[in-house]
């Protein structure tokens, strides 16, 4: 549990400063790019900590003596939270600018920029043990 907890802070991190600067780069906003990537500090480490206990849960694609992940793993796991997550930022982006066009911008943008953090993100705890 304490390395869910501590893996969801440290991808919060980069996951809030990416969130600030697309959301600021689409509504010009200061204000508001600052109450989406807050609202998402919350929202994101209970659904990130919830993601990472359930894949907890299947062992698939990991070396089992190490229990380190295979590529793979961190691919699939890289997917699932980005659905998981795009949609939780356009629901919040929605709520806070109610211009859907926005909202699935920052999602649309969000897709690609956090799957490649994220997948680098899980390559360097792969290194922690």
């Amino acid at each position: 549990m304490k390395r869910s907890l501590l893996k969801a802070i440290s991808w919060r991190i980069v996951g809030t400063i990416d969130t600030l600067f697309i959301s600021f780069i689409i509504t010009q906003n200061v204000t508001i790019a600052l109450k989406i990537s807050f609202a998402e500090v919350i929202s994101k480490i209970f659904l990130y900590v919830l993601h990472e206990r359930l894949w907890l849960f299947s062992k698939w694609a990991t070396h089992q003596e190490s229990k380190t992940e295979f590529r793979k793993r961190s691919l699939a796991k890289a997917v699932s939270w980005r659905l998981l997550g795009t949609l939780d930022t356009s629901i919040i982006s929605y709520l806070f600018t109610d211009k859907l066009k926005w909202a699935a911008s920052i999602g649309g943008i969000e897709v690609l920029s956090k799957f490649i953090l994220f997948y680098l993100h899980e390559r360097l705890w792969n290194k922690i043990k």
